[in-house]
C-alpha cells in the first residue's frame, strides 16, 4: 500500500488488546448455533485498519502469545497496511469474545473471555514507550484498554505520560464496557486520571455519565445534549480541543446514523445517512473514530471532518466483522451521493 511521506506529524501509534471474535453463524443464538465465523478485532486495531486503508502510517501495539492464532491475526493486520513491528509477545492466551447477532427486536449480545490474556498480564516497564514515540505524532487508546486489568490500566498511564513527554497528540475513545470492569476499581476512579491528557476524544453520553457523573437534559435533542456534554467535559479534560460523538436516531419510520463534532469551541453536525439495512454494527464507533482522526490529521475543515467520520461509520455497518474494509473513494462517494443500492460495474 502506498503510504504518505513518513514525517512525524502524520504517523499514529495505537495501544490496546488484540482479539479473536467468534460470531454465531446464520443469525442464530448462542444456545442454538452450530458454528462460528472468526474475525480479528480490538477497538484500537479497528481504528488502525481503517486509517491504514485510508493511506495513513499507523503502528499497532499490543501483547499477544507467540502462536499461530495470533500470527494469523497479525498477518491480516499487515495485509491492510498496519505496522506490527512494535508488537510484544508473551503469555499463552489471546483475548477472545463471542457474539450473536441482534435484529430490530432484540440486541446483539456479547460474551467476553479476556481474563488472564497476554495483554491483561502486561506490566509497567515492559514496553519501550520512548522508542515507540520517537517518530510518531499521534497516540490513540480507548477505555477498553484500561478496563481489562489493573496492570493494563497502569501501562496505559505509563504510555500517556511518555506521549506527553514526547510532545505527541493524544487521542482517546471513552469506550465504556460494563462487562469488562471486573478488577475491583470503578471506572470513575480510573478513567478521569487517564483521559485528562487527551486533546482529541470520542465519547458517548452514557460513558460521560459513568466516568464523570455528567448529566444532560434527556428532553433535549441529541445535538443539544452533545453541546451540554462538551461544555461539562471542558472542565474535566483541560487539554480537550476536539470531541466527536455519533448517534443512532429515528426520524419518521427510518433509523439514521448521524455525528457531532466540537472543535476548538465551535459545533458541527452531520445530516447523516438512513440505515435501511445493517449487516454488522460492531466496530461502527471505531470506524467513526478513524474517520475523524483522518480528517484531523489531514487538516480537513471541521464540517468535512464530521461528514467524513459519519460516512465511515455508516459504511462499516454494511460489512461483517469488526474492520471497516472500505476505501477513501467509497467514503467520498457516499458523502457526495448518499446511500445507493446500485451495482458498480
Amino acid at each position: 500500500m502506498q503510504k504518505p511521506d513518513g514525517n512525524k506529524a502524520i504517523r499514529l501509534a495505537a495501544f490496546g488488546e488484540f482479539l479473536l471474535r467468534l460470531h454465531s453463524k446464520g443469525g442464530k443464538r448462542f444456545q442454538q448455533t452450530d458454528g462460528y465465523t472468526a474475525y480479528y478485532a480490538g477497538a484500537e486495531a479497528n481504528v488502525c485498519v481503517l486509517l491504514a486503508r485510508l493511506g495513513m502510517q499507523v503502528d499497532y501495539i499490543s501483547c499477544v502469545p507467540d502462536n499461530d492464532l495470533a500470527a494469523a491475526g497479525l498477518q491480516q493486520l499487515r495485509s491492510h497496511g498496519v505496522g506490527t513491528d512494535k508488537m510484544l509477545y508473551g503469555g499463552e492466551k489471546l483475548g477472545l469474545y463471542f457474539t450473536e447477532a441482534g435484529n430490530s427486536i432484540r440486541p446483539t449480545r456479547v460474551i467476553y473471555d479476556r481474563v488472564g490474556t497476554a495483554y491483561a498480564d502486561l506490566q509497567r516497564g515492559t514496553i519501550d514507550w520512548k522508542s515507540v514515540f520517537q517518530n510518531t505524532g499521534y497516540f490513540h487508546w480507548s477505555g477498553v484498554a484500561a478496563a481489562i486489568s489493573e496492570s493494563a490500566a497502569a501501562v496505559c498511564e505509563e504510555a500517556l505520560l511518555a506521549a506527553l513527554e514526547a510532545g505527541v497528540t493524544i487521542s482517546s475513545d471513552f469506550n465504556y464496557r460494563s462487562k469488562l470492569w471486573k478488577y475491583g476499581q470503578h471506572p470513575k476512579d480510573v478513567m478521569p486520571l487517564l483521559l485528562q491528557h487527551s486533546e482529541i476524544t470520542v465519547a458517548d453520553l452514557d460513558a460521560a455519565n459513568v466516568y464523570y457523573g455528567i448529566e444532560t437534559d434527556k428532553k433535549l435533542p441529541q445535538e443539544q445534549r452533545f453541546e451540554q456534554c462538551y461544555t461539562a467535559l471542558q472542565h474535566k479534560m483541560p487539554r480537550l480541543k476536539t470531541l466527536g460523538m455519533s448517534f443512532r436516531k429515528v426520524q419518521g419510520n427510518q433509523l439514521w446514523y448521524t455525528g457531532a463534532l466540537a472543535h476548538e469551541g465551535k459545533f458541527y453536525f452531520s445530516a447523516g445517512f438512513a440505515l435501511s439495512d445493517v449487516t454488522d454494527q460492531i466496530g461502527t464507533g471505531d470506524a467513526f473514530t478513524a474517520g475523524m482522526l483522518y480528517g484531523l490529521m489531514n487538516n480537513y475543515p471541521p464540517q468535512t471532518i464530521i461528514d467524513f467520520a459519519t460516512a465511515c461509520g455508516t459504511l462499516k455497518q454494511s460489512i461483517p466483522g469488526d474492520w471497516a474494509i472500505i476505501s477513501k473513494n467509497e467514503v467520498e462517494e457516499l458523502m457526495a451521493n448518499g446511500v445507493s443500492g446500485r451495482i458498480v460495474r
